[in-house]
């Protein structure tokens, strides 16, 4: 998939959010990596695969004193999101996936609930 191409997705996927969440990105900057670099790769366990990475202060941590800061900053790793998936429509779907994932974490939810959240979301699309 070409660079464009996947850049677009990414687009695509925030302009899908609900505004409330939308409307919370100010002074968020989401851009596409191929791969994670050293440091960003240092933040995950050995042997795990980073598909984003969301980097700043989340809502719920700010206090009085935030600002005049650079911006938060969530990066989208495209080689490992393509690797993982066998069609576009898999692509798409993953990037949303990971674009929503990231952008909770600015929003203040930690790994633990994120990963509640995702369990309960694929328990209720399973057939009866």
């Amino acid at each position: 998939m070409t660079r464009d191409r996947f850049e677009e997705l990414v687009a695509k996927a925030i302009d899908d959010l609900p505004e409330e969440f939308r409307g919370g990105l100010e002074n968020v900057d989401v851009i596409v990596q191929y791969y994670p670099n050293r440091r960003q790769l240092a933040r995950v366990g050995k042997g795990m695969t980073l598909l984003g990475l969301y980097e700043g202060v989340p809502q719920t941590r700010r206090t009085h004193g935030y600002g005049m800061v650079l911006p938060d900053r969530i990066a989208i790793f495209q080689k490992p999101i393509e690797d993982m998936c066998r069609s576009e429509a898999e692509v798409e779907a993953e990037i949303g996936r990971v674009v929503r994932h990231e952008i909770a974490h600015h929003f203040g939810l930690d790994e633990d609930e994120l990963r509640r959240i995702e369990r309960k979301g694929r328990s209720r699309r399973r057939p009866a």
